[in-house]
């Protein structure tokens, strides 16, 4: 790889399974760095040296992080939510809108389920739910539209939705946008501030390193007056901190993204998330989205030697780390569980063999992944 400033073996090291693993699956996990590990070992050490007498002081600790996960996607920290996954934030604009019969939800064909199931459902409210190929997706996108799904990049083929382009037009047409970067934050940069979805919600436990149940969302500091939380808890009033006298009836909201967090938080897997963070910013947005686009280049050559067919050839948009090619008369199923058994770990979704580094991987193992996928072919 190009970039002699920082030591990628070292940084290689935190990730334990990558010495037993050839692994080209992040789109499915991402490794959990040492660090992170070591981080909820330290919250429980404190739990039990502390009895939680501090147990405040953990959400001076979330502040924190939410510091961070804004200074990562260039927004402020009142405009960070924890959550669970993503679905939660989605169910949330959902349950938020005033919804009248005939209006349309619009997102792309072969998305991610979450941005199906739920929005398909609402037909029974008179609601429509088209779902679209991008070339189609102007013509898609009526006067009638309320809202606009996308994954910024596409968990089958790798489609990176043109954002810079999308939200401007959107916002300018009065249209909502959800965009869900669960398959891109940690591995592609990211200005909130300039794109302005009205919501991003990321679930980190792929590109960002962070075990399941570590997610966030950015809320809109123009759609937060307008959004009501649906999950109400303890600390939806805006002084839940005064625990000794807890406010008794009707919550008044703050204006913060953290209203929409209800009650308690899971910080062990957050503390976890944080660590993640640190190595992420320690080595830079842009320098993680050059090595990974890269790797994802020298992937794409591999698979095209193979025989691989990609849209990437055919179509613009596809400049992500998610790299799919179909094999006429193979089955991707049957490739990814042969290659598993050879200890070479990547993904089939829906006949797509699907292949994703990060930026843990190295040139040895795109090598090893050619020499395995060769041999099965």
């Amino acid at each position: 790889m190009g970039d002699t400033t920082v030591d990628w073996s070292a940084v290689r090291a935190e990730f334990p399974a990558l010495s037993r693993w050839t692994y080209l699956n992040t789109a499915t996990f991402g490794q959990v760095p040492r660090r992170a590990v070591e981080a909820v070992v330290r919250h429980f050490q404190r739990r039990d040296e502390l009895a939680c007498s501090d147990f405040l002081s953990w959400f001076d600790d979330a502040d924190r992080i939410r510091a961070k996960v804004a200074r990562l996607i260039h927004a402020q920290p009142s405009d960070i939510a924890f959550i669970p996954n993503a679905a939660t934030a989605l169910g949330l604009l959902l349950a938020g809108i005033p919804w009248r019969p005939g209006e349309r939800i619009v997102t792309l064909e072969h998305e991610f389920p979450n941005l199906i199931y739920h929005p398909a459902l609402l037909a029974a409210r008179g609601l429509e739910f088209i779902e679209t190929s991008w070339e189609g997706f102007w013509d898609a996108v009526t006067p009638n539209t309320r809202l606009v799904l996308l994954s910024e990049v596409n968990y089958i083929t790798g489609f990176r939705a043109p954002l810079t382009e999308v939200a401007p037009e959107l916002r300018r047409r009065g249209i909502l946008l959800f965009v869900d970067g669960t398959q891109s934050a940690g591995a592609l940069c990211f200005e909130a501030a300039r794109i302005r979805p009205d919501i991003y919600a990321v679930h980190g436990y792929k590109w960002l390193l962070a075990p399941c149940g570590a997610g966030f969302m950015y809320v809109d500091p123009e759609l937060r007056p307008r959004l009501a939380p649906n999950v109400i808890g303890w600390r939806s009033h805006r002084d839940w901190r005064s625990v000794d006298r807890l406010h008794h009836g009707a919550p008044v909201f703050g204006c913060e993204a953290e209203k929409y967090e209800g009650g308690m938080i899971t910080f062990p897997v957050l503390y976890a998330m944080e660590a993640s963070l640190d190595l992420i910013l320690e080595l830079g947005a842009e320098r993680i989205e050059r090595r990974v686009l890269e790797l994802a280049e020298e992937v794409r050559a591999v698979l095209r030697e193979a025989g691989g067919r990609l849209l990437s050839d055919s179509s613009p948009h596809y400049d992500s780390p998610v790299v799919a090619a179909r094999f006429p008369g193979r089955s991707a199923s049957a490739l990814a569980r042969a290659l598993a058994v050879r200890r070479v770990l990547v993904s089939a979704r829906h006949d797509f063999l699907r292949v994703s580094p990060h930026f843990y991987n190295n040139a040895e193992d795109v090598a090893r992944f050619r020499e395995e996928l060769h041999a099965l072919l």
